[in-house]
């Protein structure tokens, strides 16, 4: 936070440059302006033509219905938005709104960058979203963004190649355990071609979130506060299946680990891959890019001994704290979140909104595009391992990805990356929990 001193001192010293009289400066120019109308500046990270389309169609509609609070919508990156915001942060000119996801906000949080929302939520919007989901934003005893989207990890498949195979195909009830899958793959591969594709050029996020399938958490939080990690049984479960996969089974094409998930695609839509573990979302870009009669259908992942429980990060939408404007702001977000609204923005995304009343849309829950079977997984959702821990970017920069990237292609084993992720992480994480 600045000091109003210096912010005293950065409007005098504009001022001086530009000879002009600023009168009010409150830092990143979010003053009201002459006429007494506030404007308040939005970051989205919409990237999709559907998903930018709606987001700008609903500011839209409420600078139509709110002529004396004004958004403007700014156009973020996922790419590069933690350090964008982090030099906005610094440099008093973030957004008042800003789009981001829930992993990236603890640093934020704890730094005192963003609001606490807690007592500015209105009770509809709080009532609307399930507490288990309201976690994911909240850090210490504050609440500081509202989970809006979200979406599983599931498998991507195709469906002929399933067909004529006469493996049985899982559902939501009846999904395929680790093992089975592991033994699944194997029996669809031959030839050149592969049960699977692992795009793991973030190999993270995606091994975190499914191992809590397996009983995995790795971060423990002990009674004074303060994270551990430890590497233990079911956090062994998904890095040993992948491992198995590529390594000894040759079911899983080692070309795909330092791929994307779009960079797997073509390959898929080939015949090269049975299956491609992939968000949710990934629909969209199947819907343009498969070739014409290709069929291709969506089966949830894998269970463990949590049953479909998965972790998400949802996308979260914050208020500054620098922000002069938090109560018009929380009602532009009240807009934004209401159930229809959810809605667009869900359809646009082709994610699942958070909303439970938005989930229950006939939208969201048709044979079409397989949105029955995300939102068939929406209830095993639940917040991501790493989701509170400070220093987590660190940790997964400097330590977890290198790690599961060389134990996902063989050059350490498994004792090895027990002790990079445990010994080595740790070390990281106490430089955060002085």
């Amino acid at each position: 936070m600045r000091a109003i001193t210096e912010r005293a001192w950065r409007c005098a010293a504009v001022a001086v440059a530009l000879t002009l009289l600023l009168a009010g400066c409150t830092g990143g120019g979010r003053s009201a302006d002459a006429d007494g109308r506030i404007t308040l500046r939005f970051q989205s990270l919409a990237w999709q033509e559907e998903s930018v389309r709606a987001t700008k169609e609903l500011v839209e509609e409420w600078n139509a219905a709110h002529p004396d609070v004004r958004v403007e919508y700014v156009q973020g990156s996922w790419d590069s938005v933690h350090d964008q915001l982090l030099t906005s942060f610094e440099g008093g000119e973030a957004p008042d709104i800003i789009h981001d996801a829930s992993d990236d906000l603890a640093d934020f949080a704890y730094g005192g960058y963003l609001a606490d929302l807690t007592a500015l939520l209105p009770e509809r919007l709080r009532s609307d979203i399930p507490e288990h989901t309201w976690r994911t934003a909240t850090f210490g005893d504050g609440i500081y963004g509202v989970p809006f989207l979200q979406e599983p990890r599931v498998l991507i498949a195709n469906a002929d190649w399933l067909k004529r195979s006469g493996v049985r195909v899982p559902t939501s009830r009846a999904p395929w355990t680790w093992a089975e899958f592991r033994q699944v793959t194997e029996r669809l591969s031959g030839d050149g071609t592969y049960g699977v594709a692992w795009p793991l050029k973030d190999p993270v996020s995606a091994t975190l979130n499914l191992s809590l399938s397996a009983g995995g958490q790795l971060f423990h939080r002990g009674a004074d506060g303060k994270v551990t990690l430890r590497y233990e049984a079911g956090d062994a479960v998904v890095p040993d299946t992948v491992n198995a996969q590529v390594r000894t089974d040759r079911s899983a094409s080692p070309s795909t680990l330092g791929s994307g998930g779009s960079d797997t695609l073509p390959g898929f839509f080939g015949g090269r891959y049975a299956m491609v573990p992939l968000g949710f979302s990934y629909r969209q870009q199947i819907v343009q890019q498969a070739p014409e009669g290709f069929d291709w259908q969506v089966l949830p992942a894998p269970a463990g001994a949590d049953g479909l429980t998965q972790g998400v990060s949802p996308q979260t939408l914050s208020i500054a704290e620098d922000s002069p404007h938090k109560k018009e702001a929380v009602a532009f977000l009240d807009f934004l979140l209401r159930p229809p609204n959810m809605v667009r923005l869900a359809l646009g995304d082709w994610m699942l909104p958070t909303g439970t009343a938005a989930l229950a849309d006939p939208a969201l829950r048709t044979a079409e595009h397989d949105w029955a079977t995300g939102t068939a997984l929406a209830a095993h959702l639940r917040p991501a391992p790493a989701q509170s821990v400070r220093g987590y970017p660190e940790w997964k920069d400097k330590v977890a990805t290198p790690a599961f990237q060389e134990y996902y292609s063989g050059a350490i084993d498994a004792d090895e990356l027990r002790h990079r992720l445990e010994v080595d992480g740790n070390l990281v994480l106490a430089r955060y929990q002085r």
